[in-house]
């Protein structure tokens, strides 16, 4: 597996010949930068055209289909007609939080999407707590919504907010508690360690039962993270118009659907990585020839292709079942999803304490 440290180091020392240090550092925080706003920017034109069309095999209709071929171009003409679109802000909205609230949101998700390894030594955040960076990082986003709702000055903001906040506030216990399952079994809170402790097999294979109740868990909890059906409670357009960001108009709401889409893929990425392996690939014990074939492909590939089938199954959760009320969805986080955490948590405890994992 090709370690892209090399490259990245190679890269340093070489622009810190030819400039001061600190001149080089920024040079590459830029590019850094860049390069995750154009991985932003692919990845949510991917998932916005790859929903509609799994939306429309779900309901038996086609998607888009008349703008470039099998509709490919239909995302980058609702993007350019967003650009075009006014913005305003609505009369006696707070001006500064009302624009302040979707830039709150994508900061969330840059900030977590930094943290994601895609291949061995190709991560911008890598930190000795990086488990807890991420999931402080996460619930930052949770402000902008809230902030949304307040600033607005309409009532269906208001309550979309508000239920948005109580959900999300909820639900991230959930998804805490699956993911620190996983930190339990590996001894671990840095993610690149995560990774490289599931060599030789994947962390839901290797904790057993717990691994896989973990998983089912936090592929719940992380659907109502993201305001996703049958959680989009927040955004239910036949009782609050569009929610949270029903007076958002351009490149705001913009900023809103592709946090949407992008913390969707975040979510399935940090699945990818806890529970499959992230960029590691499939080994089975015995099998030296298959494992010698299985390292050749790039862990690029391995993490997407995960990454990817976990959007797929939190995609069929949404087009399968109905929209929840929003007790409904409180009573499972907290009368269910929460103690069935908590007991999975000291499952997992005890199946460590005993060596029982593989």
């Amino acid at each position: 597996m090709f370690d892209f440290s090399i490259v990245t180091s190679w890269i340093h020392q070489m622009l810190t010949s030819l400039m001061p240090e600190g001149l080089a550092v920024f040079i590459e925080c830029v590019v850094i930068g860049v390069c995750i706003v154009l991985m932003y920017a692919i990845l949510a034109i991917i998932l916005i055209y790859m929903e509609r069309k799994v939306c429309a095999f779900f309901q038996c209709r086609l998607g888009p289909n008349r703008v470039g071929k099998y509709g490919s171009l239909q995302v980058f003409c609702d993007v350019f007609k967003m650009l075009t679109k006014e913005i305003f802000t609505p009369k006696g909205a707070d001006r500064f939080l009302y624009n302040l609230a979707p830039y709150m949101v994508i900061l969330a998700s840059f900030l977590t999407f930094a943290c994601l390894p895609m291949n061995k030594g190709l991560e911008v955040l890598d930190f000795n707590v990086g488990i807890f960076f991420l999931l402080a990082a996460s619930s930052i986003g949770v402000v902008g919504i809230l902030l949304a709702g307040w600033s607005s000055n309409n009532k269906f903001s208001l309550i979309g907010a508000m239920r948005s906040g109580a959900q999300i506030v909820s639900y991230e216990l959930s998804v805490g508690m699956s993911i620190l399952t996983m930190v339990v079994l590996t001894g671990t809170l840095q993610i690149s360690e995560i990774v490289s402790g599931q060599a030789d097999g994947w962390l839901i294979f290797k904790g057993h039962i717990p691994a896989v109740i973990a998983f089912i868990i936090y592929l719940i909890a992380g659907n109502a993270e993201c305001n996703r059906g049958p959680f989009d409670l927040p955004e239910a357009e036949s009782e609050l118009t569009a929610g949270y960001h029903t007076e958002y108009s351009g490149m705001h709401f913009g900023f809103y659907y592709l946090a949407e889409y992008l913390n969707l893929f975040i979510v399935a990425a940090i699945a990818a990585t806890v529970f499959l392996g992230g960029w590691m690939p499939l080994h089975i014990a015995g099998l030296d020839g298959f494992n010698t074939a299985m390292d050749y492909i790039p862990g690029v590939v391995w993490f997407f292709g995960k990454a990817f089938f976990v959007v797929f199954l939190m995609m069929w959760m949404r087009w399968t079942f109905p929209r929840l009320r929003i007790d409904q969805i409180l009573t499972l986080e907290w009368k269910y999803l929460i103690p069935l955490s908590m007991l999975n948590l000291l499952l997992m405890s005890i199946v460590v304490a005993y060596e029982l994992h593989f």
